[in-house]
Order: C-alpha cells, then sequence, then structure tokens
C-alpha cells in the first residue's frame, strides 16, 4: 500500500525567537513529526523564518555598520543562513526522535531557492513583517536611517516589512523528490525558500520573504503530496475569532472560504495567508488541506479534529 505524502508547513510557535528557544521548542516538534513518521507517512516539512532572518539582518547589518567593519550581507544571504541554522536545529531533533523510537530513517535539509518574479506586485507594496518589535519611536529612527519600512503588528509594536511575492517554481525540486522517495524526512523551502528571480546571468536572490505557506502549498502542488497540512497555534480555523459568537470549522469548500476573506474574518498577518495557501493548493491539486495545532497534527489527518478545506 503506498505511503500518504504529506506536506507539512510549520508554524511560528513551533521555533523560537533566538537559538536557545528554538533549541528547547523543535524537540516538541520532532514528537509531532516523528508520530506522523510512525503512521507511516512520507513527510516533508516547511518552515517560516520571520524572526529568525530579521535578527540575521540585524546582527548583520549592526556588524557592517560597527567599529570592526565586517562586508555587508544582502538579505537573501540571510535567509540562506536561517534556513541552514533552522534546518540544522530541526533534523538534530527529529534525527534524535527518530533514535529514540527506534526508526532507521534519515532526515536532510536542502537550502532551497524559490523563483519570483520580479516584476510582483509584492515589490511596490511591502507587507511581510520580519524581525524584532520595535516603538514607534524606535522604527522611525531606524526607517530614517535604514531607509527600511514599519508597520504596526497585531497591537505588539512595529516591524520591519519586506515584500512577500508569489512562489513561481522551487528550484531544487527534484533534488527534495528523489530524497523522499527515497524514503529520507525533507526539511525544505525554509523561510519560503530563499527568493531568486532569473536575470541573463543567471538566478539573483532578492530583498523578499516568501510566505511559508504558499511556498509548502507550491511544494505540495508540485510533488502531489496527498494533503498539505499547515500547523498553527490552534486547533481550527474559526469565524468570529475571539467574539461571544466565535465558530469553530470543522471543514470549509473554497466558495465557503472566499465568502468569509470577504467578509474579512481571517487576519492579514496570521490566518488569512494560511487559508489562501490551502485555497491555492485544493484549486490546483483537486485534494484536500488541513489546518490545525502542531499538538493534534496526527489526529488532524485522521479527521479527528482540524479544519479541512476542500473544493
Amino acid at each position: 500500500m503506498k505511503k500518504e505524502r504529506i506536506v507539512i508547513a510549520l508554524g511560528g510557535n513551533a521555533l523560537g525567537k533566538d537559538p536557545k528557544e528554538q533549541l528547547s521548542l523543535v524537540k516538541k516538534t520532532a514528537k509531532a513529526i516523528v508520530s506522523m513518521t510512525k503512521e507511516g507517512y512520507e513527510i516533508i516539512i516547511g518552515h517560516g523564518n520571520g524572526p529568525q532572518v530579521g535578527m540575521i539582518n540585524l546582527a548583520m547589518d549592526y556588524a557592517a555598520n560597527g567599529d570592526v567593519k565586517t562586508p555587508y550581507m544582502p538579505f537573501a544571504e540571510c535567509g540562506a543562513m536561517s534556513q541552514g541554522y533552522i534546518g540544522y536545529h530541526l533534523q538534530q531533533a527529529i534525527r534524535e526522535e527518530l533514535k529514540k523510537e527506534n526508526i532507521d530513517k534519515e532526515v536532510a535539509t536542502i537550502v532551497t531557492q524559490v523563483l519570483v518574479d520580479e516584476n510582483d506586485s509584492a515589490f511596490t507594496n511591502l507587507t511581510k513583517p520580519i524581525g524584532m518589535f520595535y516603538t514607534k519611536e524606535k522604527a522611525e529612527e531606524l526607517a530614517k536611517e535604514k531607509g527600511h519600512t514599519f508597520v504596526e503588528d497585531a497591537g505588539r509594536g512595529y516591524r520591519r516589512v519586506v515584500a512577500s511575492p508569489k512562489p513561481k517554481k522551487i528550484i531544487e525540486l527534484k533534488v527534495v523528490e528523489q530524497l523522499v522517495d527515497c524514503g529520507y524526512i525533507v526539511i525544505t523551502v525554509g523561510g519560503g525558500g530563499i527568493p531568486v528571480i532569473d536575470t541573463n546571468e543567471g538566478l539573483k536572490g532578492v530583498d523578499a520573504v516568501i510566505d511559508k505557506d504558499k511556498s509548502s502549498a507550491k511544494l505540495a502542488e508540485d510533488l502531489k503530496a496527498d494533503k498539505l497540512v499547515i500547523l498553527t497555534a490552534v486547533d481550527k480555523v474559526a469565524i468570529n475569532f475571539n467574539k461571544p459568537d466565535q465558530k469553530d470549522l470543522d471543514e470549509m469548500t473554497l466558495e465557503e472560504a472566499n465568502k468569509y476573506i470577504a467578509e474579512n474574518q481571517f487576519a492579514k498577518g496570521s490566518m488569512l495567508p494560511k487559508v489562501e495557501a490551502c485555497m491555492d493548493y485544493v484549486k490546483n491539486s483537486g485534494k484536500v488541506a488541513i489546518i490545525t495545532s502542531l499538538d493534534n497534527a496526527s489526529l488532524a489527518l485522521t479527521g479527528k479534529t482540524g479544519t479541512v478545506i476542500k473544493k
């Protein structure tokens, strides 16, 4: 019997704000991943990198402008660094959990480039928050000094925003597919992938962060995955969220999802891109997507919780 192929997009709650916190959190993440592996699923993992790439970029900017000068590090290279260290933490934790469960399986991280369109309107409409939160005064100071754009984010302070173009093509797709076919657990499209554009001189990295849910949806479609599972902080998608009449959804059709989006039911910085990514995958593959929490991922795969998005 063919194993079900599942692409999992890990939310920020599965990672940490700094390396120490992340090392601790990924142990819990690894348990959930290995639990699904034990049940016979082929697992491919995508993840975000907003806080991590912002932290790296900030450190590199500070070093480049400090007393002891280091070379300026472009944003795409900072994204590649974040893929490397998040992948390292994840694969280490998953490997240890596999050993505990006596499962003979390899896990690998692929530094992944994702092609975007240089004419994507996202490059003139910066929306993707990265890095740490600042006071309004500090954000204004940094905007003046660095030329960055900052916006208020969910009442928690101000964050830098960069372009979030749509993923067009996953450059290392064949490598990922070969490793999955060999039985590996593969960590890929980290942070949505390193955004690159096609030029006369070849691929070139650009200042942007591709939404990890949309890249994971593209990956799931291209790998012909059986399901896309987006993991977040809640068990189910809700309408009227945090209101007295909040309603958790067991399932949602594409038509219903469009209706809820028109009603502004899903927050732009959190649930909306997850729902939109699921819709893209369902529309293009004809299969189903699930949004649920990390803790209940295995239960969601058997229909016991989560929100199923279907055609």
